[in-house]
């Protein structure tokens, strides 16, 4: 549970824009560091979820927190928030996000209170509401598959909820808050305890915790996506400074995408999106 005071600078976060990295120049060094690497390259993407009942996802993204749907393939059902996308597979999850390494999601939204309302009435969990069930600024609640869903105050915003966070329950928030810092880039703060991250359409936030956690793979969050521009090279210099990838490199003229998983459990995929070339001459996808 969060002291009132975390809570607090939680909200002023919310509040505020997300940090923006600067892109830098082409580094000399052949075999550049990883944060060099990263440094305005790398934006948030999205969360992809393994859902018993894609159906009640769709309701809740949909009807609850304002998304638009669309389809990627046949079996992947995708919801638009501002700067980020939800994806649901069908499968068969372990569990719930709490007791993993990634405990929640959060979200802005226009009015805490219209959505709690609705969420009730589906007999979602509500499971904290600050400071009270009348005029909500913060709260929290168990969604599809009990995936763990923070809720902030947003009420200039002009869509019924945008992304604001991943948040990382973790026993090591200085060495998570470094490593992301080093590998995907963006800039750093400290809210008390919490470490953050800021990266463009997102914030990561790590907040200690005592209690063992899991990794994410096979849980309702499966794991976290993000945009990195010029993804090959970028891989090379992640393997180059030691950060080896579970799936390889593959590209498709429209697509290209990797995976790996961090130190401490998150599984993480990294795409890079093309521009439909009209050439007749397109490769094949990379195997």
């Amino acid at each position: 549970m969060k002291t009132l005071s975390i809570a607090a600078g939680i909200l002023a976060l919310a509040s505020g824009s997300f940090a923006q990295s600067t892109p830098s120049g082409v580094p000399p060094n052949p075999a550049p560091s990883a944060e060099v690497a990263a440094n305005g390259r790398v934006s948030y993407s999205h969360i992809y979820l393994l859902s018993k009942n894609p159906e009640a996802q769709k309701h809740f993204w949909m009807d609850i927190m304002g998304a638009t749907a669309g389809k990627i393939g046949s079996a992947l059902d995708v919801y638009t928030l501002p700067t980020m996308r939800v994806m649901v597979n069908k499968g068969e999850p372990a569990a719930g996000s709490e007791g993993s390494i990634v405990n929640h999601v959060g979200f802005r939204v226009r009015d805490i209170k219209d959505i709690l309302d609705k969420a009730a009435a589906e007999h979602y969990t509500i499971q904290v509401v600050n400071p009270n069930k009348d005029k909500p600024t913060q709260a929290f609640l168990l969604g599809p598959d009990d995936l763990r869903i923070e809720l902030l105050a947003g009420p200039n915003i002009t869509t019924v909820a945008e992304n604001h966070q991943v948040h990382f329950f973790t026993p090591d928030v200085d060495g998570m808050q470094k490593w992301y810092l080093a590998n995907l880039g963006g800039t750093s703060q400290a809210l008390g305890k919490v470490k953050v991250v800021n990266l463009p359409g997102t914030m990561l936030l790590f907040s200690p915790t005592d209690t063992p956690v899991v990794g994410t793979k096979g849980r309702v969050l499966d794991h976290v996506g993000f945009e990195v521009k010029g993804l090959e090279d970028f891989c090379k210099t992640l393997d180059a400074n030691g950060v080896k990838l579970d799936a390889p490199y593959r590209r498709s003229p429209q697509l290209a995408v990797a995976f790996l998983t961090d130190p401490w459990g998150t599984r993480l995929e990294l795409v890079e999106h093309f521009a439909p070339s009209t050439s007749q001459n397109q490769k094949p996808a990379q195997q």
